[in-house]
């Protein structure tokens, strides 16, 4: 092993102090311009509708405006790499969902999803709601595993992108209950409400922030949440594992940086996030649409990012989907 004599220990003592007082001297600039906050889906979808909720709050706190910027396509990975390319600034970040952890497992990436990137804030955890248009006769999960299974390739169900979360769980549900329903790809949840409420596809599974209007509305049939417990919010909708049972799916929203973003700025994201998610409106606001709000350390995301994609990539294997 190479030895080090004191005067490079020295060095490296220096170096790094020059750099955190450099990251520091930023800091109290920051920011100098608006804040990029990528919505990697179009409007109307769960990310987008966080995003706005986050931006005016953190806004009118930092003294510059968040601008929400809309940049679809790819199941999120689009907006994904925009956001992992930035310049490590702080003036561009992303707010993602479970879809990137899905699609960083199927894409090959021009980045590393985990450790490429830098964490600020998980935004919190719910469910995806497995819902039907209402002329689907099915009013519960075992109803539509009997029906898929007499009508093979008859059922189509819609995701917010290929490879995306409810692309790839829509595939275990497939591989568990032993059913054929075909995957028919949008740019978002928006769209793909959209194309379910008309009938062009017959089975979604969608974030709950976007879907519960609807459900309310009429427009659709909850079948299952495919968390392992029923929620507060729809105590009468069942979680899909009590008619198939192992299946869960965790849903999360959260948002990271650039690799290298300056520690403090990092921080002061993550304060301020923390500051939003619980402050009686928002919390209230977000538990309403079936959201339990998080905001912990940079290092929770960091862990939930790690995880979720190591399990989709399992998924993928097992389903024998090919990777693109």
């Amino acid at each position: 092993m190479k030895q080090f004599g004191r005067s490079t220990i020295a060095a490296f003592g220096v170096l790094a102090a020059m750099q955190m007082a450099c990251g520091l001297a930023y800091a109290q600039t920051y920011p100098s311009k608006p804040v990029r906050l990528i919505a990697p889906f179009p409007p109307g979808g769960g990310t987008d509708l966080l995003s706005r909720v986050l931006a005016l709050p953190i806004s009118d706190s930092i003294g510059q405006p968040v601008v929400v910027d809309n940049r679809p396509g790819a199941g999120g990975s689009l907006g994904a790499e925009i956001a992992a390319r930035a310049a490590p600034d702080g003036h561009t970040l992303i707010l993602v969902s479970g879809s990137y952890a899905a699609t960083s497992a199927y894409r090959k990436l021009p980045y590393d999803p985990i450790d490429g990137i830098e964490p600020i804030s998980l935004i919190g955890r719910t469910g995806l709601l497995m819902t039907v248009h209402p002329k689907v006769p099915a009013t519960g999960v075992k109803e539509l595993i009997a029906y898929a299974r007499a009508n093979p390739g008859k059922l189509n169900y819609g995701s917010v992108g290929i490879g995306a979360v409810n692309h790839l769980s829509h595939e275990l549900f497939n591989l568990m209950a032993k059913v054929k329903i075909v995957h028919v790809p949008y740019k978002g949840a928006g769209p793909g409400l959209v194309a379910l409420i008309s009938g062009e596809i017959q089975l979604g599974t969608f974030s709950l922030v976007p879907t519960i209007p609807h459900l309310r509305a009429g427009r659709l049939r909850a079948l299952g949440i495919t968390s392992a417990k029923r929620t507060s919010l729809l105590p009468d909708v069942p979680a899909v594992a009590e008619a198939l049972p192992g299946y869960v799916v965790n849903h999360w929203y959260g948002v990271w940086g650039p690799k290298g973003i300056p520690k403090p700025i990092v921080m002061r994201w993550n304060k301020e996030i923390a500051r939003v998610l619980h402050g009686e409106k928002i919390a209230r606001q977000l538990r309403g649409e079936g959201l339990d709000p998080a905001g912990g350390p940079p290092e929770e995301l960091h862990v939930v990012i790690k995880e979720a994609v190591e399990t989709w990539r399992k998924v993928i294997v097992d389903a024998r989907i090919e990777r693109y």
